[in-house]
């Protein structure tokens, strides 16, 4: 699992739960080091750096070396990210209601109909029809905020709604959202992790920079799932719904091996 991550994803964590937090900005030299316990050459890093640079995701910023800092326009995206990853989320109560996404998109700006589907899904959204999608109501400000963000408001109506009839809802929301990918994700997540907390558990403590290695990768591993998961009312979800065993597994992770590495990223980095 963890060889297929890519170096950016790597710092992407590396700068949301770390260098945020201790000045916003980090060496070159000493990212290279803290990615080389990675397994990721000084090479990679580099060319790393230069996409996330492009994205708009680093700045340069000359301070006791050359380094890079968090741009400003990333703090409320990370911000938003923890929210989304770190708070439990539990599953919405059917009558909160849903929000609904509809678009059309002229076949001339084809391009921003691929933006929104793979925003949409990346939101947790479910595809109802061509240019319909709905997940549950409290997710309307999350997309409301990144839709404006990404420039594609222009293109799409949020609606609030409830369900009034006629389907079994249960059966019908299980063609919206793709139940078996989701799940599968969720299930490398745990079978991965799983055996890395039996390890920690048996030991009285944990070295810190050992801790970040593993953390990293889990992190990484980790943040994109909450986005995928809606959290959906209970009763509209498959009976053995493996998420709540992983999310519990990242919780106790999380627990145990953000300090160490918060304080192994101090000591590499010197902040």
């Amino acid at each position: 699992m963890e060889s297929s991550i890519r170096p950016s994803s790597l710092i992407n964590t590396v700068y949301g739960a770390f260098v945020r937090r201790l000045g916003g900005w980090t060496s070159i030299a000493d990212l290279i080091v803290l990615m080389g316990e990675l397994d990721v050459d000084s090479q990679a890093v580099r060319s790393a750096i230069s996409r996330l640079k492009k994205r708009g995701v680093l700045v340069p910023e000359r301070r006791s070396g050359t380094g890079y800092s968090l741009s400003p326009a990333m703090h409320p995206i990370f911000d938003e990210g923890d929210r989304r990853i770190f708070e439990s989320l539990e599953p919405a109560a059917l009558e909160e209601g849903w929000v609904m996404a509809v678009f059309s998109v002229p076949e001339s700006e084809r391009t921003y109909r691929y933006q929104l589907r793979t925003r949409l899904t990346w939101l947790g959204f479910g595809n109802m029809a061509p240019g319909l999608w709905l997940a549950p109501a409290r997710l309307l400000e999350p997309a409301r905020t990144t839709l404006e963000r990404l420039g594609l408001s222009d293109y799409v109506h949020l609606f609030t709604s409830q369900y009034a009839a006629f389907s079994d809802l249960r059966a019908t929301v299980s063609t919206w959202w793709d139940f078996p990918a989701i799940e599968a994700q969720y299930a490398a997540f745990t079978d991965h992790y799983g055996p890395v907390l039996e390890s920690i558990n048996e030991r009285e403590d944990i070295d810190a920079g050992e801790a970040f290695r593993h953390y990293v990768p889990m992190l990484t591993q980790w943040r994109r799932l909450p986005y995928l998961d809606a959290g959906l009312p209970a009763e509209l979800l498959p009976d053995d719904w493996n998420a709540v065993t992983a999310r519990q597994l990242f919780q106790r992770l999380h627990g145990v091996l953000a300090a160490p590495s918060l304080e192994h990223v101090r000591k590499v980095t010197g902040f």
